[in-house]
């Protein structure tokens, strides 16, 4: 339930990618804490009667005038156990697991630095990398009687990806070079048929934040590369306690307190106060066709440790007054289905951070085209602006973000205060040749063209920073690469 509000935000702005979309989760970021929620009915477990078959309507959950759709009632088998034709199903028969491996490369024969300015995890520029291998365990909330529901979901990432996705105090550190592990989700939800008629679903522990439209699984984004907004703006993850309370068939007001963005509780967060989220998401309005949600994270977000220097590069501790200045986060996320094969997504981002007095905002479109079941063409464009040059950077070691977040001085570079544009055209190819004789899976494989510019003059791009200058000012004023990624999933 809670993972269905992510897919339908998260992987509808992903277009059309739905024969692409195997696994359960979503949602992704960085600079700022995030939330999580959201609704779909409770799963009934009974076995149907054949592989093909599917519930009667006597084992529905709720009522018609209850449920979402028929669909959603449905059993939904996991591919660990396959009980046998007819079978009632027990509550561990919904155990689900999925696996991705995803590589690739981010082709920019102009660098001269070897990386790809303003990105975090296609940063290497011109090396093929193993991004991630991603693994999970999982079970749908699930009916336990009385109208309550409950389900879990942990999961692992590693590869190159794993150095920007760190949760302080959860494993971070353990490995420091290109590639690293770390867990990216360890939650239980349960429903609750509390207050209201669709009653309330319930979210505890480590999640993706519910803000912005490109998530860190390799399919739950359209492209092998972010957008600006995705890696700057929005969080990644957060530990805390979200709710998502069903006001009708189509509202959901979303309420959440966390630790903040990337860090936990204690000693390992990174102050004192707590951060939380609210917001609402409308689903499925004319007629199935617009979903769109608001979505707001609130709270101090600085390190209130001591600044630390080491190598030439100072920690971002600043002392207690962390405690006090707040980071604000805003989205709003509008997804159109136009007809069966097209989509427009449109993603409003902002950022505003009292402490460091910065202040990022951009909108970002998308448009997906289904040619056939296994070709999707994409285009995204986007422009984002960042008034003092302080949030886009380049993380330029293997352990810089991780540093950043757990207040250790950390290399990086900037750019001068800079709006920049950026413009992707590529396509999500499913050979049918390969699939149709892959039974364990699904292969994908992703090429894209890409144009970054800066549109008032600045030139960051293709160019290293220094610790004595680390703002790039004799770069390129734009960047074009050509990037491509492998998808395996199950």
């Amino acid at each position: 339930m809670i993972e269905k509000f992510r897919k339908k935000y998260l992987l509808l702005s992903s277009a059309l990618m739905t024969a692409s979309l195997i696994l359960p989760h979503a949602a992704h970021a960085q600079t700022v804490p995030s939330p999580a929620p959201a609704a779909a009915p409770v799963v009934n477990l009974t076995a149907p009667n054949t592989a093909s078959d599917t519930i009667s309507d006597n084992n529905k959950l709720v009522d018609d005038d209850v449920a979402e759709t028929e669909e959603s009632l449905k059993v939904v088998q996991g591919n660990i156990f396959h009980p046998k034709a007819g079978k009632p199903l027990s509550y561990w028969d919904g155990l689900v697991g999925h696996l991705t491996v995803e590589a690739g490369i981010a082709g920019n024969p102009w660098t001269k630095s070897g990386r790809n300015f303003a990105q975090f995890y296609v940063d290497r520029a011109n090396t093929v990398t193993l991004n991630q291998i991603m693994g999970s365990l999982s079970h749908p909330v699930t009916s336990i009687g009385d109208g309550y529901g409950f389900g879990f979901n942990f999961e692992v990432m590693y590869g190159s990806d794993a150095r920007f996705d760190p949760t302080a105090g959860m494993g971070d550190g353990s490995l420091t070079g290109l590639y690293q592990w770390v867990p990216t989700q360890a939650h239980v939800d349960f429903h609750m048929p509390w207050l209201l008629k669709r009653g309330i679903d319930i979210q505890i522990g480590q999640m993706y934040g519910l803000l912005g439209s490109e998530g860190t699984p390799a399919l739950a984004r359209p492209f092998y590369t972010f957008n600006y907004a995705s890696d700057y703006i929005v969080p990644f993850q957060v530990v805390g306690i979200y709710t998502t309370l069903h006001l009708n068939k189509y509202v959901d007001w979303v309420l959440g307190i966390d630790a903040g963005n990337s860090t936990t509780f204690g000693s390992s967060g990174n102050n004192s106060r707590p951060k939380g989220t609210f917001g609402f998401a409308f689903n499925n309005l004319m007629d199935g066709k617009l979903s769109f949600h608001l979505l707001g994270h609130f709270g101090p977000q600085g390190n209130n440790g001591p600044s630390r220097v080491g190598g030439g590069w100072t920690s971002i501790g600043v002392g207690k007054i962390a405690n006090e200045k707040m980071q604000y986060n805003g989205d709003i996320l509008a997804t159109y289905k136009i007809n069966d094969k097209m989509t427009v997504t449109v993603d409003g981002t902002y950022l505003h951070d009292d402490l460091s007095r910065d202040d990022v905002y951009g909108v970002t479109t998308y448009f997906a085209y289904n040619i056939n079941p296994n070709l999707t063409f994409n285009a995204r464009g986007e422009i984002l602006r960042d008034n003092t040059g302080g949030v886009i950077a380049e993380y330029s070691s293997f352990t810089s973000f991780t540093k950043s977040l757990t207040n250790q001085p950390y290399p990086y570079y900037v750019a001068a205060p800079t709006t920049y544009g950026e413009l992707t055209l590529g396509v999500t190819y499913r050979p049918d040749f390969i699939n149709k004789h892959v039974h364990f899976g699904q292969f994908s494989f992703r090429p894209e063209v890409r144009l970054d510019k800066s549109l008032n003059g600045t030139r960051p791009f293709n160019k290293a920073g220094t610790p004595d200058n680390p703002v790039v000012t004799t770069g390129t004023n734009n960047m074009l690469w050509f990037n491509a990624d492998a998808i395996w999933a199950f």
